[in-house]
């Protein structure tokens, strides 16, 4: 006998995989979650996991266009789609977006005619995006807009502290904690390979990594000015890029002796994070920054920045070093301080370790489970969100952020 699920989610995101990007990953830990826990869910998104995915049937395939800066991603065309036909059939009781796409404001719209709680997940600081390309004169418009889409929720839920303090001084309502995780048996230093670092050419040199979009708002220019700041000076190194985007050719300019990998993943990426020595990530734009923690899983220390959500999981001379944003002098000088006290790298590589094992992805889903409940039980069949006065603080339900904060945080 089947039993019925007791509660029924529907998630719209412009990413799920086979993107490989934080938000597709965050998404696919979350549905592991939902199985796991037999609650019943429905993506509704412009992409569709491989065949592998035991989750695959339950996502929604829509028509989309690639997103004009960047056409990696994908915007979905959500009109004319017969999904709220699919969402009547599935009858939902909460429903969850991902950013403010016209996809995302749909499946809003649909929960405020239908008096379901809607809660909304923050991954990126796109308005951050806009100087990168030629559009600084419109920020103040872009948040605009970013705090009307995610004050029209019941809560929305950011991956750090730090970043719930900087959207509620923007004036975004209701923004919860909702951490990310880490899979410690995906991600481990045993999976080092003696061979591909042959293969490369390193013998015993370190090995700097960084995994991302090669795109300029990770701020590469600047990992490229260290780099070249620290040769300059007789340091010897490799580094190595595991992603791809459009700032990859500029890479290979600057850089035409080190090593581009495009997108991995699985037990590849496995290897090479574990077969590294240091993971370095300028990038300012950061919301948490996912992959830092894949690095401390693989026993790297990680150099990033004192700006966003990596300030909020890097603790200076326990896990890693924090350098001044955009400054690549100073990021350089936190290079060589590791790169040239192989003790300090020891003790950061422990700390790293030790921190991956406090980000447990069935715990952090599970308090997001406990949210909604939280929700569905006190805001369904209510009057929609659009027009409820003064919704009440965060701390009446069952995350009271400054806990959650301080034990998920590391």
């Amino acid at each position: 006998m089947v039993l019925e699920a007791y509660l029924k989610i529907a998630i719209f995101t412009e990413s799920v995989p086979p993107l490989t990007d934080g938000v597709a990953r965050t998404y696919t830990r979350l549905a592991e979650t939902l199985n796991a826990q037999k609650i019943d869910f429905r993506f509704f998104a412009p992409v569709q996991p491989a065949e592998k995915e035991p989750w695959r049937g339950r996502v929604q395939r829509l028509p989309s266009v690639p997103f004009p800066l960047y056409r990696y991603y994908r915007v979905s065309i959500p009109y004319g789609q017969n999904i709220d036909a699919s969402l009547d059939h599935f009858q939902p009781d909460l429903i969850q977006v991902a950013a403010p796409t016209p996809m995302c404001i749909y499946g809003q719209n649909y929960a405020f005619r239908h008096k379901l709680p809607t809660v909304a997940s923050y991954h990126t600081h796109f308005v951050d995006y806009f100087p990168y390309y030629g559009f600084g004169w419109a920020v103040d418009q872009g948040w605009q807009f970013m705090r009307w889409f995610y004050n029209r929720n019941l809560t929305s839920f950011a991956p750090t502290p730090g970043t719930v303090s900087e959207l509620a001084a923007r004036g975004f309502q209701n923004v919860q904690v909702w951490p990310r995780g880490i899979d410690v048996h995906k991600f481990s230093p045993s999976f080092r390979s003696e061979a591909l670092r042959k293969k490369l050419g390193i013998g015993k040199l370190p090995l700097l990594l960084f995994v991302g979009r090669l795109v300029a708002e990770k701020d590469l220019a600047d990992l490229v000015q260290a780099a070249h700041g620290l040769r300059s000076k007789g340091h010897r190194f490799h580094l190595a890029f595991a992603g791809d985007g459009p700032y990859r050719a500029t890479l290979e300019k600057e850089l035409p002796h080190d090593h581009f990998f495009g997108f991995i993943q699985g037990e590849k990426l496995s290897e090479l994070y574990a077969s590294s020595d240091l993971f370095v990530f300028p990038s300012t734009t950061e919301t948490f920054g996912n992959v830092v923690l894949e690095a401390f899983a693989s026993g790297l220390p990680v150099v990033g920045v004192r700006k966003g959500g990596v300030a909020d999981i890097v603790r200076p001379k326990r896990n890693g070093l924090l350098a001044r944003p955009n400054d690549p002098s100073d990021f350089a000088r936190h290079i060589k301080a590791l790169l040239d006290h192989p003790s300090m790298m020891k003790k950061l590589r422990k700390g790293a370790l030790a921190t991956a094992l406090q980000y447990d992805w069935p715990t952090i889903n599970g308090l997001l489970i406990s949210h909604y409940e939280f929700l569905i039980r006190k805001y369904k069949g209510k009057t929609p969100l659009a027009t409820l006065p003064g919704l009440p603080a965060a701390k009446g339900g069952p995350w009271k952020t400054p806990v959650a904060s301080k034990r998920m945080a590391g």
